[in-house]
């Protein structure tokens, strides 16, 4: 059963900001800046430069294949089943890890107007979101897009008022524990960057996704970016260097300081609705990993159900649900570390799978958005990742390591001995060593995609061409020859011996 196409390109660029700005930004500055010191504005830069070399390659696979699961589907249509059972699971947990994170920071927001246990309430805001994705995408999408207005119009508040109060001596000096610790900061805070995921995720239900999706994507980035930096360059000339390094509510405290107890009031509000907006996002998106799944035979196929009358993938979301309220469990930073790790992993391969499917030759690979200056954004993105995993520290890259062998295990006893889908690296390895590897079945596979994503109705000379045989001679041969050779392949088509033609 298939899903409704029901975002606008407006749905796109809400669900994407909506899951940046949360923790990201009213958590993770204090925190970071105490390891970066006020350049920790140069490590969410560098985040978003390295974001955008992911943005043009997740942008171009989705727009050529727009399914549920984003980045799943095609890293496993680029490397094979064991690469994308591996991928899947680890972009659904790191998705999952940033919901929680979400859902710790409204929980650490309320409990200053509730007196309340935070993970009591972490997991009763967890459950109201579940069901909301439950019943319906669509609702989820307006909410999403009146949140974010919402959420934008406050933190526009904030920038203009706190410019004004802005000390240039906060700036001195800008990087007190060196270079290499704001280049380690800078893959702290890449979790900031990990919404953009999230609509590769929904691809399958978006409206026109050859346009929405790269637009609204690369709209989002450049937008949350410069409030990333425009905010953390405010907070960290506004707010007490030690106390800013101590708090979790950094962008609560530079209210207070710009605009007084309602400055406080009205940013504690906009924390509260970007924690909603990436809480509700991540729901949507990650429990869309265990359908894609599911369907390509790697897990249980109940997970791929959808609901006959809401249309949503059902038990996925009630799985992701699950597993957001045990990772409630962990402690923050290890949290906000393994959840970036994940996301840097995933924007690696992305970038690989635009090369291998580039290079592969296979002609129903058609995105409707192609990365620009190909194949630097993908070779200076790889680097740049693998720089930053260097400097993440052992126990989140522990973590990861587990969650692959995980994922290899899953697939291994599971997944092997079901799914035999095809994938572009075996044309290339047929292309480059002129070996027959494949059956075509990939190539078919994409079509299908493009006619659905075009609107192509076939009709029935599309059938006819489709099903007819096609003999690829490249020698004379005699009348007599031709017609010896094609009653060979009818006959196999007819079930009659070649010999009663």
């Amino acid at each position: 059963m298939k899903m409704k196409k029901e975002f606008s390109l407006l749905d796109v660029f809400c669900i994407a900001t909506g899951a940046m700005i949360s923790s990201g930004l009213f958590i993770l500055p204090g925190l970071a800046h105490a390891q970066a010191g006020p350049a920790v504005t140069v490590s969410y830069l560098i985040g978003g430069l390295l974001a955008l070399t992911g943005v043009f390659s997740i942008a171009e696979l989705t727009t050529a294949m727009p399914r549920a699961g984003g980045d799943y589907f095609f890293i496993m249509r680029s490397m094979g089943a064991a690469v994308g059972t591996i991928s899947g699971l680890l972009s659904w947990l790191a998705l999952s890890l940033k919901s929680a994170f979400a859902l710790i920071g409204m929980a650490e927001f309320a409990s200053r107007l509730i007196p309340v246990n935070l993970q009591v309430l972490a997991v009763c805001l967890c459950v109201v979101f579940v069901v909301l994705n439950l019943i319906s995408a669509k609702d989820a999408g307006r909410l999403q897009v009146g949140l974010v207005t919402g959420l934008l119009a406050l933190l526009l508040l904030y920038i203009v008022f706190g410019f004004k109060k802005v000390d240039m001596h906060a700036y001195v000096p800008f990087a007190p524990h060196g270079w290499i610790a704001v280049f380690a900061t800078t893959g702290f805070v890449f979790v900031s960057y990990g919404g953009l995921l999230k609509i590769a995720c929904i691809a399958e239900e978006t409206q026109n996704p050859g346009r929405n999706i790269p637009l609204g994507m690369i709209l989002s980035l450049i937008i949350v970016t410069l409030i990333y930096l425009l905010i953390v360059f405010i907070t960290s000339g506004i707010v007490d260097s030690v106390q800013l390094g101590s708090t979790l509510t950094p962008i609560s405290d530079g209210a207070h300081n710009s605009m007084g107890f309602k400055g406080v009031v009205a940013l504690d509000i906009a924390a509260m609705l970007a924690f909603i907006t990436t809480a509700n996002a991540g729901i949507m998106a990650a429990s869309r990993y265990p359908l894609a799944l599911s369907r390509d035979q790697l897990m249980p196929e109940f997970l791929g159900r959808i609901h006959s009358k809401f249309k949503t993938p059902y038990i996925s979301v009630l799985m992701t649900g699950l597993v957001m309220t045990l990772f409630l469990l962990m402690r923050l930073e290890i949290l906000v570390k393994t959840a970036s790790t994940v996301l840097i992993l995933t924007y690696i391969l992305s970038s690989l799978s635009v090369i291998i499917l580039r290079q592969s030759g296979i002609q129903n690979y058609q995105p409707k958005f192609r990365a620009p200056l190909y194949p630097w954004p993908q070779i200076i993105g790889i680097i740049g990742f693998f720089f930053l995993l260097s400097k993440m520290g052992v126990e989140p890259l522990t973590i990861c390591i587990l969650l692959i062998a995980g994922g290899f295990f899953a697939y291994w006893f599971y997944g092997r001995i079901r799914s035999t889908r095809e994938f572009a690296l075996l044309h290339l390895i047929e292309r480059l060593t002129a070996k027959e590897l494949t059956s075509r079945s990939l190539e078919s596979e994409l079509k299908e995609i493009i006619n659905e994503r075009d609107d192509i109705v076939k009709d029935r000379f599309d059938h006819i061409v489709e099903q007819c045989i096609v003999l690829d001679i490249d020698h004379h041969i005699t009348m007599k020859e031709l017609f010896t050779i094609t009653a060979q392949h009818l006959s196999v088509r007819l079930a009659i011996a070649g010999s009663d033609f």
